[in-house]
């Protein structure tokens, strides 16, 4: 008889013994409640497998003195020890009832003691339960000694041999294939990737696909490589009897994992399920939200007491709210998140992002905030601080400016938030810009006549508003002279300072016109002649009286 017809014979008395007296214990438990009781006690024991070469025989219970995990260890070894004395007969191996336990004996060796508590766990009689003990012994001594045998031992050594050779032939066989495959990729469809990339205009290099094409083949051919390795591995250890633990150890160690995983992906299919529907409505209501705040910035849409300028900035601020409330209702859904791991690792990087970006929520609040100031707009030409400029991007962090020099400062907009911004483009298409410039006049000339010469420089400089009209102001009287400013409107801010250069030209022409002196900060007398430049010394070299004086142009 094989060994297979052997195990199977004690299989099959094994549960017919079970199935003969399962029902009247199972009755008799059922009877009382504190026998209920008792066997869903007995369920919650500890119990532990008893292995030989690998295979469980059976479980069984400890007691505090005496765990599982020795006692199972503790009959194994005894049952190995059995099994290597080749005087001893399998056949041999009795049962003897004591007061406390049925033993199985080997000769005058104990192998095992069946109490009555290791019966009440199985839900057998303790007779019963010593029998099929019994027979697993012996066939475990019988396979034991099989398999040890001079001829299983000459089989596996062939086996290995002949997986050796298998292996060696396959190996071969794949490294082969692959560099025929290599070979003709490379003379087929190499041509082809580059037609591809060039007709894509290089958004895709061709050696990017070539290379990303080689790193898949490679790919594949590693992970043949690993799976033939550890078959082999696996089938080498397994034909030896004393390597056959680590073989299904092996086997476990990559098995074990995935059916974890697995287990684990199933379990969280619902909770993914509800997170991938969760991500759905989110996308659509943003989307929504976006077109509609398109349409309010293009006009539309028109909001009472809302600036087409705020749709954009208001979407970035409703966004991460959708977002953070969704995460938040998500939350308990994602796989892991109730693990303390999680926890631990949420709380750190809350402290990092917390310590990090205090900077950070500072600059990106003040950018919301000087959306909603009406403080500038892009285009426009500003003073921040000491900066002067025109704006050029308004980013959540920082503020861009261009100067008159072509210099582009980054200004952080916590520090905008917290100084003087002067807008000169806000009201100069309504109501103009005034622009202003002083000088100091002698008390010898009438106020009048300087007057009418500063008025008259204003109607000459082009580019400045008849309305509303130019008007002076007398500032001060003073120790040596008498300040005058001339205020003038304009519309276009961005050419203030061709504007102002254009004016200060024309007063000094006017005031050199009618022969008025513009005084110096201090003096101890009047000169004997006035200070004032002759008509005839206007264009003195290397100016030229024909050609008028360039324009500068400034980029504001």
């Amino acid at each position: 008889m094989t060994r297979r017809q052997t195990r199977l014979r004690h299989l099959v008395v094994a549960f017919t013994l079970l199935a003969s007296v399962a029902a009247p214990a199972r009755g008799q438990q059922a009877g009382s409640a504190s026998g209920a009781a008792e066997a869903q006690l007995e369920q919650t024991v500890r119990t532990a497998p008893v292995i030989v070469d690998g295979a469980v025989l059976f479980r069984v219970r400890g007691v505090t003195s005496f765990p599982a995990d020795e006692r199972a260890a503790a009959i194994a070894g005894r049952i190995k020890d059995a099994a290597a004395n080749r005087a001893f007969q399998p056949e041999a191996l009795r049962l003897e009832e004591t007061e406390i336990a049925i033993q199985i004996l080997a000769d005058r060796q104990v192998l095992m003691n069946v109490v009555e508590a290791d019966a009440r766990l199985e839900g057998v009689s303790q007779k019963v339960l010593a029998t099929i003990c019994l027979n697993r012994i012996r066939t475990a001594i019988v396979a034991y000694r099989a398999e040890r045998s001079p001829a299983a031992e000459e089989r596996a050594a062939l086996g290995a041999v002949a997986a050796t050779v298998v292996f060696a032939l396959v190996l071969l066989a794949i490294i082969w294939v692959w560099r025929r495959m290599d070979a003709m990729l490379e003379n087929r469809y190499r041509e082809r990737v580059e037609s591809l990339a060039a007709k894509s205009r290089e958004v895709v290099s061709a050696t990017r696909l070539w290379g990303t094409l080689r790193a898949v083949m490679r790919f594949a051919r590693s992970a043949a490589l690993v799976v033939l390795a550890f078959m082999y591995v696996d089938m080498v250890l397994d034909l030896f009897v004393q390597t056959r633990p680590f073989a299904r150890s092996l086997i476990g160690y990559v098995v074990s994992p995935l059916t974890t995983m697995w287990a684990s992906f199933v379990a969280t299919i619902p909770d993914l399920l509800f997170l991938a529907i969760l991500a759905v409505v989110v996308r659509v209501i943003l989307r929504m939200l976006r077109r509609f705040f398109d349409a309010v910035a293009e006009g539309r849409i028109h909001l009472e007491n809302f600036d087409r300028e705020w749709a954009a900035p208001t979407y970035k601020l409703v966004r991460p709210v959708i977002v953070a409330f969704a995460v938040i209702v998500g939350y308990p859904y994602i796989p892991g998140s109730s693990s303390e791991a999680f926890k631990g690792v949420s709380i750190f990087l809350g402290i990092v992002f917390s310590l990090g970006s205090s900077s950070f929520i500072a600059n990106m609040i003040a950018g919301f905030s000087m959306t909603y100031r009406r403080a500038f707009k892009i285009g426009e030409l500003v003073q921040i601080g000491e900066v002067t400029g025109v704006v050029t991007a308004i980013r959540l962090q920082a503020t861009h400016v261009r100067t008159i020099k072509n210099e582009e400062v980054v200004i952080p907009n916590s520090q905008i938030l917290g100084t003087h911004v002067t807008n000169f483009s806000t009201l100069a298409q309504s109501d103009g810009l005034i622009l202003h410039t002083t000088v100091g006049i002698g008390y010898e000339t009438p106020w009048r006549q300087v007057e009418g010469m500063l008025l008259e420089a204003a109607r000459r400089t082009p580019g400045l508003m008849t309305e509303p009209a130019p008007f002076v102001f007398h500032l001060q009287l003073g120790d040596f002279c008498v300040t005058y400013e001339l205020n003038v409107y304009c519309r276009n801010a961005l050419k203030m300072r061709a504007t102002y250069t254009e004016l200060h030209r024309n007063i000094l022409d006017l005031f050199n016109e009618y022969g008025v002196q513009i005084m110096t900060p201090a003096y101890e007398g009047d000169p004997e002649v006035p200070k004032v430049v002759p008509k005839e010394q206007w264009y003195l070299a290397p100016a030229k009286p024909d050609a008028a004086p360039a324009e500068p142009r400034p980029r504001p």
